[in-house]
C-alpha cells in the first residue's frame, strides 16, 4: 500500500516513465464512467461526487507544480475525497432535505466543497473562471445589499450552500451529469484512440488527399486538424499533436512562419466546432436544449465544414502572395500505408455512427462499443503486428491520458455549474437578459452583436465549454425571446465563445502555434483572423440563412443555403486576402456579404 501511494503522489518520471499509481487511478476512472454505461441507473447524489472524488487527484497532485502545491494537493485531495464520499453514501437522506442544510458538519462539508471546486478550476486552468464564479456566489450571498433591479430579496445561508452542495443542482446539477455520463465517454474514446495509430491515419489521410495540391503543407493541416479535433474537441492538443508534424513541414518548404503558425492554430480550433465532440459543447447542448445528439451533430456538420472549406480557400487565397509549394512526394505516404494506417480510426468510427444512426442507441451506448474496437486495435502496431508490450504501453498511455482529461473538464464543468446555479437562485440571469433586450431596443441584430461581444470577452478569460455555458444561460433567454430557434442561438453562442482562440488580446491557439513556429504571436495572429474569418461570419451567416443547420429535416434546403453561404464566404476570403487590386477586393467583399444576407 505505502509503494502504491508513494507511486501515486510522484510526478511523472522524467524519462517519461509512467508512474503505476496514475495508470491504475486511470484505469479506476475509465472503468468508473464506463460502467455507469453499463449497469443501471445510478443516483446522481452518488455517481456525481465520485466523479469529483476521482478528478481530484490528477487536479491536486499530478498537475502540482512543486512541492509545496503536491503537499497541499495530498491534503485537499484527502479532505475532498471524504466529503464526495459523505454525500455518496448518505445520498438518500440528504435528498429529503430538499437542499436545506440542518447541521454544523452539512455547513462545514459544503463550504468545503465550494472552495475545494474553486480551488480545482483555478489550478487546472487558472484564475478567471474561478474568480467569475466566486464573484457570481458574493451575489448570492450579498446581492440583498445592492440597489434596484440587480439586488435580491437575500438567500439564507443554509439553503443557498445547501442548494449548491447537498442537492442536485449547483455541484451536482445537470452539467456535472452530462459530464459523468457522457462527455468522459467520448474523452476516453478520443485517448483510447490517440493512444494508437489513429493519429498517424488522419495525418496519412490527409496527406495522401492534399499533399499534393498547391499549399499542400497547410491543407493537410487543415484537414488533419479537422479529424484529430473531432475526437480531441480541445484546440491547444490539436495545435501540440497535429502541429508537431505540420507546422515543420510548412517551413521547409518556405512558407512564411506566421502563415504555417496561423493556419495550424486556425485549423485546430475548428476541431471544438467538428461533430462528434466538438469541445464537450455538443453533450451540454443536449442537456440544455432538450434536443438528441444526433440533430445536434446534424445541425452542427454544415457549419463546421463551411469553416474548414473558409480555410482551405484562404490557402488558395495567400497562394497569390506567396509560393507555397506542395508537399515533395517523398514525403507523402504510399497507398497501402494510407489504407492500414486509416483502418485505426475508420472502424471505431463506424461502429460510433452505426450503433447512434443504425442501432438507435444513446451517444455513450454507441461510444462505449467504439471504445472496445478501439481496445481491440492497440494491440497492433502500424505493420499490423501483434505485441503485447506494445498493447500494455498504449493502454497504459490511454488510461493516465483519459483519467487527466476527465479531470480537466470535469473541474471546469463543476465550476461552471456553481455559476449557473447561482444565477438560477437569484434570478439574475434574466435581469441580465431584460438588460440585453433594453439596451438592443428589442432588435434581433443588436442582441446578437451585444452577445457575441460578450462571448469575446468572456472567452478571453474562461474555456469554450464555460463561456459558452455562462454565455447563453444569460444570453439565450434573450435571443430566444427575439425570434431564434432554441439551437440555433445555442449554437450562435458556442461558435462566438471559440473566437478568442484567434482573436488578440488572448488566444490560446496563437499563442501555442507562434511559440512552436519562433515567430511573433501578433504577426500570427493577424494572418489567423483572415484565415478564420469564417468563425466570424458564419454564425451570422446561420442566423440569416436558418435553414442551414435543418440538415436533418430538409436536407436540400440546407444544402442551399449552405452552397449559397460558401460560394458567399470565398469570396470574402479572397477579398480579404488574395493579392489583387483594391477595387476587386472591395468588390469581392460586397458581393459575399450581399450573398449571404442580402438573398
Amino acid at each position: 500500500m505505502r509503494a502504491f501511494t508513494l507511486s501515486l503522489t510522484a510526478a511523472p518520471a522524467d524519462d517519461g516513465a509512467i508512474a503505476p499509481g496514475w495508470i491504475a487511478l486511470g484505469a479506476t476512472s475509465v472503468v468508473f464512467h464506463l460502467g455507469l454505461v453499463f449497469y443501471g441507473l445510478t443516483p446522481a447524489l452518488v455517481s456525481r461526487p465520485l466523479h469529483m472524488a476521482l478528478l481530484l487527484p490528477w487536479i491536486l497532485v499530478y498537475m502540482a507544480k512543486t512541492p509545496a502545491q503536491r503537499i497541499s494537493g495530498c491534503l485537499l485531495t484527502m479532505l475532498g475525497i471524504a466529503a464526495c464520499g459523505y454525500i455518496a453514501v448518505n445520498e438518500s437522506m440528504l435528498a429529503d432535505q430538499y437542499g436545506f442544510i440542518d447541521n454544523h458538519l452539512q455547513m462545514a462539508i459544503g463550504l468545503f466543497l465550494i472552495a475545494l471546486a474553486l480551488e480545482a478550476a483555478r489550478r487546472a486552468i487558472g484564475w478567471p473562471l474561478p474568480l467569475v464564479a466566486l464573484l457570481a456566489l458574493m451575489y448570492g450571498a450579498f446581492g440583498q445589499y445592492i440597489p434596484g433591479a440587480f439586488g435580491h430579496p437575500g438567500l439564507p445561508l443554509p439553503s443557498m450552500v445547501g442548494t449548491l452542495t447537498i442537492a442536485e443542482g449547483g455541484l451536482w446539477g445537470s452539467l456535472t451529469g452530462v459530464s459523468v455520463g457522457v462527455v468522459a465517454i467520448f474523452v476516453i474514446f478520443g485517448a483510447v484512440l490517440n493512444a494508437g495509430e489513429a493519429g498517424q491515419g488522419f495525418m496519412n489521410l490527409a496527406s495522401a488527399v492534399a499533399g499534393r495540391l498547391t499549399g499542400g503543407a497547410a491543407k493537410v493541416a487543415v484537414i488533419s486538424s479537422a479529424l484529430m479535433g473531432s475526437i480531441s474537441g480541445s484546440a491547444s492538443a490539436n495545435v501540440a499533436s497535429t502541429g508537431a508534424i505540420t507546422i515543420p513541414s510548412m517551413v521547409r518548404l518556405r512558407y512564411p512562419r506566421s502563415l504555417a503558425g496561423a493556419v495550424e492554430a486556425v485549423a485546430s480550433s475548428g476541431g471544438q466546432i467538428m461533430p462528434p465532440l466538438m469541445g464537450a459543447g455538443a453533450f451540454v447542448m443536449v442537456e440544455l436544449t432538450g434536443t438528441p445528439y444526433t440533430q445536434i451533430m446534424a445541425a452542427a456538420m454544415l457549419p463546421a465544414v463551411l469553416y474548414f472549406l473558409t480555410v482551405w480557400i484562404g490557402i488558395n487565397a495567400y497562394a497569390t502572395r506567396h509560393d507555397l509549394k506542395p508537399m515533395a512526394e517523398s514525403e507523402r505516404p504510399g497507398g497501402k500505408e494510407v489504407l492500414i494506417t486509416s483502418l485505426f480510426f475508420a472502424i471505431p468510427f463506424v461502429l460510433l455512427l452505426e450503433r447512434i444512426f443504425n442501432g438507435g442507441y444513446t451517444p455513450q451506448y454507441a461510444a462505449s462499443v467504439a471504445i472496445f474496437a478501439g481496445l481491440a486495435l492497440l494491440c497492433l502496431d502500424v505493420t499490423l503486428r501483434f505485441s503485447l508490450p506494445g498493447f500494455a504501453r498504449r493502454l497504459s498511455e490511454a488510461a493516465v491520458t483519459a483519467g487527466r482529461q476527465i479531470a480537466v473538464i470535469g473541474a471546469i464543468i463543476l465550476c461552471a455549474s456553481l455559476v449557473v446555479g447561482v444565477l438560477s437562485l437569484t434570478g439574475l440571469g434574466v435581469k441580465i437578459t431584460s438588460g440585453i433586450l433594453s439596451l438592443s431596443n428589442d432588435m434581433l441584430w443588436p442582441a446578437l452583436l451585444l452577445t457575441a461581444l460578450a462571448c469575446l470577452i468572456l472567452g478571453m478569460e474562461v474555456p469554450t465549454t464555460a463561456a459558452y455555458v455562462i454565455c447563453v444561460s444569460v444570453a439565450g433567454p434573450a435571443l430566444i425571446s427575439l425570434g431564434l430557434e432554441p439551437l440555433l442561438a445555442h449554437l450562435f453562442v458556442f461558435w462566438y465563445a471559440l473566437l478568442s482562440t484567434i482573436t488578440p488580446p488572448v488566444c490560446g491557439g496563437v499563442f501555442i502555434a507562434a511559440g512552436m513556429v519562433g515567430e511573433n504571436w501578433l504577426k500570427v495572429a493577424f494572418k489567423a483572423m483572415a484565415l478564420g474569418i469564417g468563425l466570424y461570419i458564419i454564425p451570422l451567416a446561420m442566423v440569416a440563412n436558418p435553414d442551414m443547420i435543418q440538415l436533418a429535416f430538409h436536407p436540400s434546403a440546407a444544402l442551399f443555403d449552405a452552397l449559397k453561404v460558401a460560394v458567399g464566404l470565398g469570396a470574402i476570403s479572397y477579398g480579404v486576402i488574395a493579392h489583387k487590386a483594391l477595387w476587386q477586393r472591395g468588390a469581392l467583399i460586397a458581393a459575399g456579404g450581399m450573398l449571404i444576407f442580402g438573398f
